[in-house]
């Protein structure tokens, strides 16, 4: 699975429920779309923008879409691609795994009022993706030294988007906390990338504190 595929599963309950709220979740999941391109070196920073190094299609076709966005736009920050794909990734990512059987979708209302989407997982139990996801990062919190990248990708953007107390809520929360914060300062991304992807893991953190924001002020949706 790609990152985004990982972070959307982590970031819904077994009951289908968002952990987070729309905002985290929606910036994560296009912060995820970025380090996807980023860990393949299909992009990069230059001069705090973003730059496409490889246009070479990747086979999948989100990522792609994303790619092909990027390649045929003006340059822009990566908090301004951040805020870009939140709009329509998540909705992208769930029909994607709706499609392959891993989660279904349930529609329903709030209060018979509000309209709600639920993506349970598809046989009543935890998506192995998303079991072997979080045994990933549980490791690598366990242990020190080194993470690889994708898992060290994905450790970054929970602790981006404030999820790693109910992500890992099981685990000493001061271990927790101190090991996230030496993964995502650690050497564990190629040097040639390593920039690119610490300004996106800012760039997820800024987008989703400014939405946070727009919606508490009745300026979001």
């Amino acid at each position: 699975m790609n990152l985004p595929e990982e972070f959307a599963l982590i970031a819904y309950h077994d009951d289908g429920t968002p952990v987070t709220d729309g905002t985290h979740l929606d910036n994560g999941l296009g912060g995820a779309l970025l380090l996807e391109l980023a860990l393949a070196e299909k992009i990069d920073v230059a001069d705090k923008k973003v730059v496409v190094l490889d246009a070479t299609p990747t086979g999948d076709r989100v990522v792609d879409d994303a790619l092909a966005r990027i390649a045929g736009d003006k340059p822009r920050k990566p908090k301004d691609w951040v805020s870009k794909f939140s709009k329509d990734t998540r909705r992208q990512v769930m029909a994607g795994l709706v499609a392959s059987g891993v989660v279904r979708e349930e529609k329903g209302k709030v209060l018979l009022v509000f309209p709600r989407t639920k993506y349970p997982a598809a046989h009543g139990v935890e998506p192995v993706a998303e079991t072997e996801a979080r045994q990933r990062m549980r490791a690598a919190i366990d242990r020190s030294g080194p993470v690889e990248p994708r898992t060290a990708a994905l450790c970054a953007l929970i602790a981006a988007t404030g999820m790693e107390k109910k992500v890992f809520a099981d685990m000493d929360r001061k271990l927790v906390k101190v090991r996230l914060k030496e993964i995502g300062q650690g050497d564990w991304a190629a040097a040639a990338v390593k920039k690119a992807i610490d300004e996106i893991q800012a760039a997820v953190i800024t987008a989703a504190v400014a939405g946070s924001a727009a919606a508490n002020s009745g300026g979001g949706s």
